[in-house]
């Protein structure tokens, strides 16, 4: 069976203050494109199932505008005649039981569609293959009992496929989420497993794969690997990433070194970079080893207006504090420093006054701009 995935698209997600004529969050519109494009994607490798892996919404209690991009979807999905099978995520899962899920009214609505969506294991028995669904649950135990009767329903004779949407302990990312479930890949026994929840496609192991998101989210999302869905093939086992082209960059600049630039030498250089923002990108820009009062006194508003072509530049300085100023050695102060250093050096085998007397020689002739070596010491 020939199987598109695709996750954590995370609908609704919206920041930066910039908003489209329309007054849409720009972010969140991207998001939006992303998953519609991911879905077109889908459907152009002609599978026989599509899955979701999880966070398809960004909380469970998705906008009304968010709720009729999922809902288009699915209906662009049901007139292609391919099956679909999802997962929640724990960013689309209630928090508390009882409250409900958002997927339900669309569980109700596409009654041919297989939904995991109750905190609990179900499977679904589809031609050659058998789905293991664990979808979001409240506790890790909850979780891990979930995955063992996923285990225990294991089929001989066909293929059996694991969807689930953990944070699995041999892949960590770079920042926490919030009501992670966070289990060891050994629990997860299957032939083959799809993973949602980490953003970028990765192999956890043989038969083992995250799908990652049509998205990028922050800089922590790896935003220069490419985002997309997986195709796999149940016979084979093979799994291949399918990237989403079109997505808004997300770029980080050259770092400019700031320590010993005034005012208007650093204005100068942040400005430089700005202009190299790519069109339309979220950038970022580190800045290092900044004094607080030069960066008071930058003009801020310029240095954005000079990044006006992408969407956002972020300046991410890195201070330094009065405290931390390093004297510069003065050419009077050299021979004392040269004293002290020999001194706390170990010269066994080797004339102490005399290593000290070559080395104010030699830095006396130096200063005075005095050829050869000193005292006829040889190098």
């Amino acid at each position: 069976m020939r199987i598109a995935a695709l996750g954590d698209a995370h609908l609704g997600r919206s920041y930066y203050p910039y908003t489209t004529d329309g007054g849409i969050n720009q972010r969140e519109l991207d998001f939006e494109r992303s998953f519609d494009a991911a879905i077109d994607l889908a459907l152009e490798q002609r599978p026989d199932l599509i899955v979701w892996l999880g966070d398809v919404f960004d909380h469970p209690r998705p906008t009304y505008r968010s709720f009729r991009v999922a809902q288009s979807a699915l209906q662009r999905i049901r007139e292609h005649g391919v099956r679909v099978v999802l997962i929640t995520g724990n960013h689309d899962t209630p928090r508390l039981p009882g409250k409900g899920s958002p997927y339900s009214v669309l569980a109700d609505t596409f009654p041919e569609m297989h939904f995991a969506h109750r905190l609990s294991y179900e499977r679904f028995d589809l031609p050659g293959l058998v789905v293991h669904a664990v979808p979001q649950t409240l506790t890790v135990d909850a979780a891990l009992e979930a995955l063992a009767e996923a285990a225990r329903q294991r089929q001989p004779g066909v293929t059996n496929l694991l969807l689930t949407h953990p944070r699995i302990t041999q892949l960590q990312p770079r920042y926490a989420d919030i009501n992670e479930i966070e289990v060891d890949a050994g629990v997860l026994q299957s032939d083959l497993v799809l993973l949602g929840h980490y953003h970028t496609f990765a192999q956890i192991s043989d038969g083992m794969w995250y799908a990652g998101a049509p998205d990028s989210f922050s800089f922590a999302d790896d935003p220069d690997r490419a985002k997309g869905i997986v195709l796999l093939d149940s016979d084979t086992g093979e799994c291949r990433h399918v990237p989403l082209v079109g997505r808004r960059p997300m770029v980080t600049l050259e770092s400019v070194y700031a320590l010993g630039l005034d005012p208007g030498e650093l204005q100068a250089r942040l400005m430089e970079r700005a202009s190299a923002v790519p069109e339309g990108a979220v950038a970022r820009l580190y800045v290092e080893g900044v004094d607080p009062e030069v960066w008071r006194l930058l003009d801020h508003l310029a240095i954005r207006d000079a990044a006006a072509i992408g969407l956002h530049l972020k300046l991410e300085p890195s201070f330094v504090a009065a405290a931390m100023h390093a004297e510069l050695p003065t050419v009077s102060g050299l021979g004392a420093q040269w004293d002290s250093y020999v001194g706390g050096q170990d010269l066994t085998g080797l004339d102490r006054d005399r290593v000290r007397r070559l080395g104010h020689e030699y830095l006396d002739r130096a200063i005075t701009g005095a050829d050869g070596p000193p005292g006829g010491a040889s190098c």
